[in-house]
């Protein structure tokens, strides 16, 4: 398998002639955009969507099994992906940055006393380590109230000195929380969910590090609180993780025609973690964002915008490929992108059809995205609903790459199939799948391999992606038009209304 990985960092040299540079005149942007989005959805499929996968697969298994961001691995996945739109014709750059990359050596929590049993424990990105070997450790938890954690006075109902504080999620950032751990002078913290899933975090930075600081699932957090109920817990604590600075690069392509004062942008992250290959997380968007351009290149279509596509880097650890991306464009750049469209998780085993909720009609976390954002919703859920494919809102957790565009007022969306959140009932009647479990069982595991792929979810959302290149590439009338009011952005029940609250993917901060 190594000579994937070394043919896939070979830098490429041959540079095919370009998509069509031009742009048809006196042909009506509607019927332009009716026609090469018939045609992309048509040509566009999870079946050669897949053989992108398989690459990536590969590139893991020669590579230390991941894909992270600063790992041989990526750099072999981001080789394969400039060369494929290479030689398809587009203009390839690559956007190379510095960021410090995170490996975890150890997670491990134990109760060493009254009755010895282990608890599963993430560590959290950019966390502090112990000593090799760890520490035990009294574990105290901190009283719960709306900011659990959060200020020194949460502290002062017992001695944290040494010990491990155990700490309810919400109110404040985890960055917070051990933070406050760390002035009452705790020697680590423990964070527990408070929903179901398990608890993926991040402390943000790793100047942000004050104590190790781990995460732990609802269930796991709730059984500890009764044990401290019952009397004093004792506990073996080990959190370790690798920081080192490395480089490592974003992957760019744009068709060399189209108006760049019309800009339509597409992306999805390239990176895995470094606990698994990322089949799913997210190598589907990757595959599926890449099948889709191939095929644009393949069209006789001479879009009028510019259309560009992204492959994210270090999105794993908090979205810092588009972070630099976007804090690099002038005020004009910015201007020229109309839209913005995220991908991330397509393809998920137990999933659910998720749209970002634009114009925050469910009234679930966040708020609206930038003006345009309520448009990009309504546009997907019409295809889907052209499709007879049933689909829920999703609030704007920030927990991916959409992010830093919408903090600059560019109108953004997409879709997802979900991450570590649980499928309620409900969803499982619509979606079909398991109530109770996971959207990913896989999710930042090692499992998320070839076999974590759903090719139903997949095909479905790389047509979302080809209805959206084709239409926007020539039309971008419907981001002006009105959403009605009344009818919102679906129906109930095929969309529109109501996803409620769930875990989404990438590495939570608070």
């Amino acid at each position: 398998m190594a000579v994937v990985a070394a043919t896939a960092l070979a830098t490429p040299l041959l540079l095919a002639a370009s998509p069509h540079p031009g742009r048809p005149a006196s042909h009506d942007p509607g019927k332009e955009a009716a026609k090469l989005s018939r045609e992309l959805v048509r040509n566009a499929s999870a079946h050669d969507a897949y053989k992108h996968l398989q690459q990536f697969q590969a590139i893991a298994d020669s590579t230390e099994g991941h894909r992270a961001a600063g790992s041989l691995g990526h750099d072999a996945s981001a080789a394969y992906v400039y060369r494929q739109l290479q030689r398809a014709g587009y203009k390839v750059s690559y956007e190379s940055f510095r960021f410090t990359y995170t490996e975890t050596l150890a997670e491990k929590l134990a109760v060493v006393s009254p009755t010895p049993r282990d608890v599963t424990i993430k560590a959290m990105t950019y966390t502090p380590s112990t000593k090799e070997g760890g520490l035990t450790a009294q574990l105290v938890a901190v009283p719960v109230d709306d900011t659990t954690g959060c200020e020194a006075t949460d502290y002062a109902a017992a001695d944290f000195t040494g010990k491990i504080a155990l700490i309810k999620r919400g109110g404040c950032s985890f960055a917070e929380k051990q933070a406050a751990a760390a002035t009452a002078g705790a020697a680590g913290a423990a964070i527990y969910n408070n929903v179901e899933g398990a608890l993926s975090g991040t402390l943000g930075e790793v100047a942000a590090g004050k104590i190790p600081t781990g995460g732990l699932t609802q269930e796991e957090g709730e059984k500890l609180v009764a044990d401290l109920a019952a009397g004093e817990v004792t506990v073996s604590f080990e959190i370790r993780e690798l920081q080192e600075d490395r480089p490592t690069r974003n992957v760019i392509a744009e068709t060399p025609g189209g108006s760049a004062a019309k800009t339509v942008m597409l992306g999805a992250h390239l990176d895995s973690v470094t606990e698994g290959p990322g089949i799913n997380d997210n190598g589907s968007g990757s595959a599926g964002l890449l099948d889709v351009a191939l095929k644009l290149a393949k069209s006789k279509s001479k879009p009028a915008n510019k259309v560009r596509f992204a492959w994210w880097s270090a999105e794993e650890n908090g979205l810092i490929g588009s972070e630099k991306y976007v804090a690099a464009l002038t005020e004009k750049q910015r201007e020229q992108i109309k839209l913005y469209l995220n991908f991330d998780m397509i393809a998920s085993p137990n999933g659910v059809q998720f749209v970002f909720d634009g114009d925050d009609s469910d009234g679930v976390g966040e708020g609206p995205g930038p003006e345009g954002s309520a448009q990009l919703e309504r546009d997907i859920n019409e295809f889907l609903d052209g499709k007879g494919k049933p689909h829920e809102g999703t609030d704007f957790t920030g927990r991916s790459d959409y992010g830093p565009f919408i903090e600059v007022g560019i109108p953004s969306g997409g879709t997802d199939t979900g991450a570590e959140g649980i499928k309620t009932a409900a969803q499982a009647e619509v979606f079909g799948g398991e109530a109770g479990i996971a959207y990913d069982p896989c999710y930042h595991a090692a499992c998320d391999d070839l076999d974590n792929i759903d090719m139903g979810h997949f095909d479905t959302n790389i047509d979302v992606i080809a209805n959206a290149v084709g239409t926007y590439a020539h039309d971008l009338r419907s981001l002006t038009r009105p959403v009605d009011p009344d009818t919102g952005t679906g129906t109930p029940g095929s969309g529109g209304s109501g996803g409620g609250l769930r875990e989404g993917h990438g590495r939570v901060t608070e």
